[in-house]
């Protein structure tokens, strides 16, 4: 099995074969933060600048994102019985919550949101979001945890937190050996598209206006 070094390169392999197929005309607005990659540690390790697209980052962060949530997974599995237990648990209760729109998704899209912003005017028949929770299960009643138990648990969840903050330190790292491919794949695939955008935008406003680029400023 590979180690860190050897998945972080299948990732950015990974994102690189994605990146051709991504346009910035699909690009629409997010209505919430994403969590995932504000302030993520990952986008700075990857060089990414303010102007690279939420999209573009999100698909690389994601796909990194995986390698330590697997990493404490297999720790929790190991070394974290009762953790691993009510994770169990939580997974059961979840198979029972019925259909989940953010499901299954591919790497790229896990964190986004499910449906685009209705146009104004014209409001969809239905949304996934709706879907959420069709043909949901009753769900049995959860066990009650002892003082004793739950002072075990939050230690554990403490010793998995440490293994993911250890694993991200890793996964930084070895991301930043990368840099010059990702910032080759931004320059030729990316800022080319932002730069004739852009130039659309000001030949639509001296269209308009029927002002001179000058007048602008």
């Amino acid at each position: 099995m590979d180690g860190i070094d050897g998945r972080v390169r299948t990732a950015v392999d990974l994102w690189l074969r994605w990146l051709p197929r991504w346009q910035l005309g699909s690009v629409r607005s997010r209505t919430r933060i994403c969590r995932k990659c504000t302030g993520s540690p990952l986008a700075t390790a990857a060089g990414f600048g303010p102007d690279v697209p939420h999209v573009v980052q999100h698909a690389l962060i994601s796909r990194l994102s995986l390698i330590i949530e697997d990493a404490v997974d297999d720790y929790t599995v190991k070394n974290l019985p009762l953790l691993h237990r009510e994770l169990d648990r939580a997974a059961a209760r979840r198979r029972r919550s019925g259909y989940q729109p953010t499901d299954g998704l591919s790497p790229e899209f896990q964190g986004l949101d499910p449906d685009p912003e209705p146009e104004p005017g014209e409001p969809f028949l239905f949304t996934l979001g709706e879907l959420t929770g069709v043909g949901a299960q009753e769900q049995p009643p959860r066990e009650p945890l002892s003082d004793a138990a739950k002072a075990a648990l939050r230690h554990e969840v403490a010793l998995s937190d440490e293994c993911a903050r250890n694993t991200g330190t890793a996964v930084c790292l070895a991301l930043v050996d990368h840099r010059p491919r990702i910032a080759e794949a931004i320059e030729r695939l990316v800022e080319p598209q932002i730069t004739a955008l852009l130039a659309d935008m000001f030949r639509g406003l001296d269209d308009d206006g029927g002002m001179g680029g000058d007048a602008l400023f």
